[in-house]
C-alpha cells in the first residue's frame, strides 16, 4: 500500500515545479505559435491567415537581417567574452593581493539592469562630449556609424558578461587538482602548454555551460541594444528582440511578432543540440 503511495506523493511534491514551468514556459510557447497563425493588432479583431505571417517574413528582408545581425553579435561577444573570462580567471584563482577586490568590481557590471548600462554607455559613447571621445580627442560617431555601431554594443556585452564568466571559471579552475600542474611543470611544460593540454580540456564542462547560456543570452538580447541604439542605425544592431519589439509594438502586428518569436525558439533549441552533441563527447568530469 505504501509502495503505491509514492508515486502520488513524488507528483504532489513536484507539482509546484510542473505549474511554474507549464504556466511560465510551456503555455506561452504555445500561445506564442497559436497568435502567430492570426493577424491581430492587439485592439481589433483576429483574422486567421494560417503560415503568411511565416511566409512574409521569410520572403522579407527584416528576419534575414535581424538574424544576421544577432548571429554576427554572438560570433564577436561569445568567444571574446569566453577567452577574456578565463584569463581573468586564472589571474584571479591565484589569490593575488586585491584580487578579491577586483573580483567585487567586474561582477558588478554583470548585476546591473542592461537598460541602465546602456543608458550610461550611450553617454560615454556620444560623439560631442562622450567621455570616450574626449579621452581620445577625436570625434567618432560610435553608435551612428553603421560599421562601428554593432562591434560598439558588442564591446558593452562584452564588459558587462566577462565578471559572470570569470567567476565560474574560477570555480571549475578551484577543482583542479594542483598535482597535474606540479607533475607538467617537473615534465617541462610552459604556461601556454599547460593552458592548451590541460586547463582547457578539464574546463569543458564549465565551458559548455557557458556556452549554451551566453549564446542563448545573445540571441535574446534586447534591452541594451535597445538603450544604446535602438536597433539603428539602418538597422545595423536590430537582432531579433528587437524586431519582436518593433513588430508588436511599434507596427502593431502581433501575429507576425509571434512567428518571430516561435522562429527563435526553433534557433535556440537547434543551437542548444548542437552544441550538446558537440561537447558530449569532449567533456570529462572525472577529475580525480
Amino acid at each position: 500500500m505504501m509502495n503505491a503511495r509514492r508515486p502520488l506523493i513524488g507528483w504532489l511534491l513536484i507539482a509546484p515545479s510542473l505549474i511554474g514551468v507549464s504556466a511560465f514556459l510551456i503555455l506561452p510557447v504555445v500561445l506564442a505559435f497559436v497568435i502567430s497563425l492570426f493577424r491581430w493588432d492587439l485592439l481589433g479583431t483576429r483574422q486567421f491567415v494560417g503560415l503568411e505571417n511565416y511566409t512574409s517574413l521569410v520572403t522579407g528582408g527584416a528576419l534575414t537581417n535581424s538574424l544576421l545581425v544577432t548571429a554576427i553579435f554572438t560570433l564577436i561577444s561569445v568567444p571574446v567574452s569566453l577567452a577574456v573570462g578565463l584569463l581573468l580567471a586564472t589571474q584571479l584563482v591565484r589569490a593575488l593581493p586585491g584580487s578579491a577586490i577586483v573580483r567585487v568590481i567586474v561582477v558588478i557590471p554583470w548585476v546591473c539592469a542592461p537598460l541602465a548600462l546602456g543608458v550610461v554607455w550611450k553617454w560615454i559613447f556620444q560623439p560631442s562630449v562622450g567621455a570616450l571621445n574626449q579621452i581620445l580627442g577625436v570625434r567618432i560617431e560610435w553608435l551612428t556609424d553603421p560599421q562601428l555601431a554593432l562591434p560598439a554594443v558588442a564591446f558593452v556585452a562584452i564588459w558587462q558578461n566577462v565578471g559572470y564568466i570569470s567567476l565560474f571559471f574560477q570555480a571549475g579552475l578551484g577543482k583542479i587538482p594542483t598535482s597535474i600542474y606540479e607533475a607538467a611543470t617537473l615534465d617541462g611544460a610552459g604556461s601556454w602548454q599547460q593552458m592548451r593540454h590541460m586547463t582547457i580540456p578539464l574546463l569543458r564542462p564549465t565551458t559548455f555551460f557557458l556556452a549554451i547560456t551566453q549564446v542563448v543570452a545573445s540571441f535574446q538580447v534586447f534591452d541594451m541594444v535597445y538603450a544604446l541604439t535602438g536597433g539603428g542605425p539602418q538597422h545595423r544592431t536590430e537582432v531579433i528582440a528587437t524586431l519582436i519589439y518593433n513588430e508588436a509594438f511599434v507596427a502593431s502586428r502581433l501575429g507576425r511578432a509571434s512567428a518571430v518569436a516561435v522562429i527563435l525558439f526553433v534557433i535556440l533549441v537547434i543551437i542548444t543540440l548542437v552544441q550538446q552533441r558537440y561537447f558530449s563527447r569532449r567533456i570529462t568530469y572525472d577529475m580525480s
